[in-house]
């Protein structure tokens, strides 16, 4: 009998704001409470999270508004995707990868972060209009969106493949290796595009054609998995990792980036134009090079998303 899984919070939703494909998917999913012993990720409202000192020259390059308010106000879209922003147990603090690493940002620049949870939509808006100073929230970067916006990076786009924890499979490297396996995939997602694209090199080269399954209920492709009905579900990484660290019944067995064939770039968004991206980027270098960004990377179970530095406005995927 299966065990019964929890959801922890709500789907978000699924926009792409300008973008040549879609986003990773921001969608919560349920998720099994953790086996008697394992580590549990902390989702308690006192998260401790990795501080950082403020890096007076870097301070000093934050435009003069901001930095008499002494505060950075930060924006994150979406309404809960575990572990990259979402509630915490009291359902009321906003938590998670990227407030860690907004956090991080904050204390070199010398300023109190002001989180501002709001709809996906609505943070290009407010960071277009300058409402918000910054958004951290799993944006990617795109052709398209530096028309209106600067963009500091600070993790690498990828989807993950899962496998059941006793599963033979090793490793999902290439299009040959899913080759004739059952794979789960939610439709109109950029791994969905990417499978599909897979599969038909297989087809073309003569191998055996994926079985592609689909699921309404993120539950449901667990219990699928579990059961042996797929081989693998194919997602955004930091959901996977999130499942496999809390779950502990399931594996990750490759990541890809979610770009496909180029290379896409998670980073911080700021109005274009409006001086705070370099403080941004130098900022993030700064906790690169110091440990404490691989700290709170590693916190959510995602070291595998780390950059080795920070780029600005580096190419993003092409328009549509």
């Amino acid at each position: 009998m299966y065990r019964s899984l929890t959801v922890l919070a709500a789907l978000a939703a699924l926009l792409t704001a300008a973008c040549s494909g879609p986003d990773p998917d921001q969608a919560a999913r349920p998720v099994p409470p953790p086996a008697p012993g394992q580590a549990k990720i902390n989702t308690s409202p006192e998260q401790h999270r990795i501080r950082a000192e403020k890096v007076d020259a870097i301070a000093a390059k934050v435009p003069a508004a901001i930095r008499e308010r002494g505060i950075l106000i930060v924006g994150h879209g979406g309404r809960g995707a575990p572990p990259l922003d979402f509630r915490a147990d009291d359902d009321v603090t906003v938590i998670g990868v990227e407030t860690d690493v907004a956090q991080l940002v904050a204390d070199v620049l010398g300023l109190r972060m002001e989180q501002r949870p709001t709809s996906w939509e609505n943070l290009f808006l407010s960071v277009e209009s300058g409402q918000y100073d910054v958004g951290f929230s799993n944006v990617t970067v795109t052709e398209e969106r530096k028309d209106k916006y600067d963009f500091a990076t600070y993790r690498v786009d990828l989807i993950a493949f899962e496998a059941a924890k006793d599963s033979p499979i090793q490793r999902i490297e290439k299009p040959a290796d899913i080759a004739g396996k059952a794979v789960s995939v939610s439709a109109g997602t950029n791994q969905e595009q990417i499978m599909v694209r897979w599969d038909a090199q297989n087809r073309a080269a003569g191998l055996a054609p994926v079985k592609f399954q689909y699921y309404q209920n993120p539950g449901d492709y667990y219990l699928a998995l579990k059961s042996g009905r797929i081989d693998l579900y194919v997602g955004p990484n930091p959901s996977v990792a999130y499942h496999v660290a809390v779950a502990g019944e399931s594996k990750s067995v490759g990541q890809i980036n979610g770009g496909g064939a180029v290379t896409a770039d998670i980073a911080a968004m700021t109005k274009k134009g409006n001086g705070l991206v370099e403080p941004l980027n130098e900022a993030l270098n700064s906790v690169i090079k110091d440990g404490r960004y691989a700290q709170a990377l590693g916190r959510w179970n995602l070291a595998a998303e780390a950059v080795p530095t920070s780029r600005i406005n580096p190419p993003g995927l092409p328009r549509s």
